[in-house]
């Protein structure tokens, strides 16, 4: 086995990190996509505190992604949208949570979109688990 040189590696900058949340999104059915092209997508290192306090949630490391909106089982033609449905990736927190599990980042940003995308639909956790395994 040939040794990598740690050396000069970098974790991917929120730019390379938004690329690779792309390709992510890409890689989901597109009948799930196409519901879902009015929610922005954001990423950041981590959740503000508000967002924390709000949750509970001590570390920043904790959270890893989080849908902000009206979920459509939620929604009616007749409501006036108060604010855009958002769905945030936590950078920092996701490099974390992939350097303690050694799963491929890829998949770890795919799960957490589309974890956060069921949230948007109203899914249960079983529904998203189903989804993640159709490819």
């Amino acid at each position: 086995m040939t040794a990598i040189d740690w050396t000069q590696a970098t974790a991917p900058s929120l730019e390379e990190f938004e690329v690779m949340a792309d390709a992510a999104y890409q890689s989901i059915p597109a009948v799930m996509r196409e519901r879902v092209q009015t929610v922005v997508v954001r990423v950041t290192d981590f959740a503000d505190d508000e967002t924390l306090d709000e949750m509970g949630i001590e570390s920043p490391f904790e959270l890893l992604g989080l849908y902000r909106g009206v979920d459509l089982t939620r929604k009616s033609v007749n409501d006036v949208p108060q604010n855009v449905d958002m769905i945030f990736l936590y950078r920092r927190a996701l490099l974390d949570y992939w350097c303690e599990t050694g799963e491929p980042l890829g998949a770890v940003i795919r799960h957490v979109m589309i974890h956060e995308m069921g949230h948007h639909f109203g899914y249960s956790d079983d529904d998203m688990e189903a989804i993640e395994e159709f490819r």
